[in-house]
């Protein structure tokens, strides 16, 4: 549907799926309680889903372990692998309209994200990682006429996955596709504040032909579900997006149970770099606003920190403000709207704490500042932030919101100063037409991915993940991504005994 009051009735019509997902059967916690899930555009009641905890965590992992260890999907032929999840691929693009509307309820984000993200991007994952499982191939090392040397990837074995609620199941694809892959057992947590997509995925594995046990699915609350998967001692390995402090705490728990790995992908406070030989057009206009403004900011890599020679300062404020006047802010399900909801009242409260604290610390609100007016849903007006300081808090903290703020720099020595002077590493934008400069500035920034001209994170076939407080050494996506899901074995033959 093109219009609002049709993808309305659409979505009046969708079936929620509210119970875990556990050894190819949609179940409730043991513990009977359950917790709520609001539609952030209309704090109306959207569902009661299982709370699971140690016990529910617990019959996943003892599935997700027997259907490792039986063979079935860990040791099939790479061939099977990759057709079944070329058939989960199919079948989650059959439904991709279904899971848009769903995650647009369930997560306040647009539509039109919803549908590039859930209909394209999400089956486009599972294809493309299915067409790696028989392309994939071990090595040979040198010796000696009397021995062979095998190097050789094999499953980690049962997988704990811990996704954020701004992209539910955008980031569940990126760790869950790769793991599957790899031959792995999933046992995937999704966000309290957004299950509602991952509950559907298990129902659809079935159909694709996934065996039992392999995709396990638990909602519940990170202190319950999420700590009882990091404590787990019969879960390999953690992958995670999310925040520092949470990947502080899994960190913990694998030290206090099996030294499982964890992966983290966590925060940033990324950069966006207009240097003094950029050019002023509207597709940099455009890649600010978007580097700010997309997903209403509640990005890990928003560029909310922009970094202006001041030779560029006056027109770029000006394109800016013009800019960010057009977005419309309201309805997620209308395809006119730009930016959604808030994911819950809390998190619009903190954003516009981070508003407070610019304008008490000194920086020039030009546009936005305070929520929608009347309205019973948990929206902000994108805000424009002048005359920002690089010791402000709205400059060194995370805001995870609809905020951009400018800082004025007299050079690009200057401009290179401020951005790396911050604890994070995600994500950087440079703006130059001097390509030399550019690769120079690429190399100097210690981020995971640094975009030149553009704001872009690359594709699935490029790794993303952070340096710093931004994360671990493991990457989602690209190639790069199979490398968490996997253990290195050397086979050792001597041919002369």
């Amino acid at each position: 549907m093109n219009d609002a009051p049709g993808n309305r009735a659409l979505a009046d019509r969708i079936r929620i799926e509210t119970r875990a997902w556990i050894d190819g059967q949609a179940v409730p916690a043991q513990s009977g309680k359950t917790f709520v899930t609001l539609n952030p555009a209309t704090s109306a009641l959207l569902a009661e889903v299982a709370a699971c905890d140690h016990a529910d965590v617990d019959r996943a992992v003892k599935a997700a372990r027997r259907a490792f260890d039986d063979g079935a999907w860990s040791r099939c032929d790479p061939g099977k692998r990759k057709e079944t999840l070329l058939r989960f691929a199919a079948l989650l693009r059959q439904h991709g309209e279904e899971l848009a509307l769903l995650e647009s309820l369930d997560s306040g984000k647009t539509i039109r994200d919803c549908r590039n993200e859930v209909a394209h991007e999400v089956p486009h994952f599972f294809q493309w990682y299915a067409e790696t499982i028989d392309k994939s191939f071990g090595r040979v090392a040198p010796t000696g006429q009397g021995t062979v040397s095998m190097i050789v990837q094999e499953p980690i074995g049962v997988t704990g996955l811990i996704v954020p609620w701004n992209f539910p199941l955008l980031m569940a694809a990126w760790k869950l596709a790769p793991a599957l892959a790899t031959g792995c057992s999933v046992v995937l947590k999704p966000a309290e504040q957004s299950p509602l997509t991952a509950l559907r995925l298990g129902e659809l594995a079935a159909e694709a032909g996934i065996p039992a046990g392999v995709l396990n699915v638990v909602p519940g609350l990170g202190e319950e579900a999420g700590q009882a998967i990091g404590r787990h001692s019969d879960i390999d390995m953690v992958s995670f997006t999310g925040s520092g402090e949470v990947g502080a705490y899994l960190l913990g728990y694998a030290a206090q149970s099996n030294l499982k790995p964890v992966g983290l992908e966590l925060g940033g406070k990324s950069p966006f770099l207009v240097l003094e030989q950029a050019a002023i057009t509207d597709s940099l206009i455009e890649s600010a606003v978007m580097a700010a403004f997309w997903n209403g900011g509640q990005n890990c890599s928003a560029n909310m920190r922009q970094i202006v020679h001041r030779r560029h300062r006056d027109e770029f404020v000006a394109r800016v403000i013009e800019r960010v006047k057009a977005f419309v802010v309201g309805d997620p399900l209308d395809p006119a709207t730009d930016i959604g909801a808030m994911i819950t009242a809390e998190h619009r409260d903190r954003v516009e704490g981070f508003l407070q604290s610019g304008v008490s610390e000194g920086a020039q609100v030009l546009l936005g500042g305070a929520s929608l007016d009347d309205n019973p849903g948990f929206f902000l007006k994108p805000t424009v932030f002048d005359a920002m300081t690089p010791d402000m808090k709205i400059a060194r903290e995370e805001i995870f919101g609809p905020v951009l703020g400018m800082i004025t720099v007299d050079s690009d020595e200057e401009a290179l100063r401020l951005a790396v002077d911050t604890e994070f590493g995600l994500h950087a934008s440079v703006f130059t037409q001097n390509i030399s400069q550019a690769l120079q500035f690429a190399r100097a920034l210690p981020v995971g991915t640094v975009s030149v001209n553009s704001f872009s994170e690359g594709s699935v076939a490029t790794p993303f993940g952070g340096y710093r407080r931004s994360g671990s050494l493991s990457r989602d996506n690209g190639l790069e991504a199979l490398a968490q899901y996997q253990q290195t074995k050397t086979i050792w033959i001597d041919l002369e005994s």
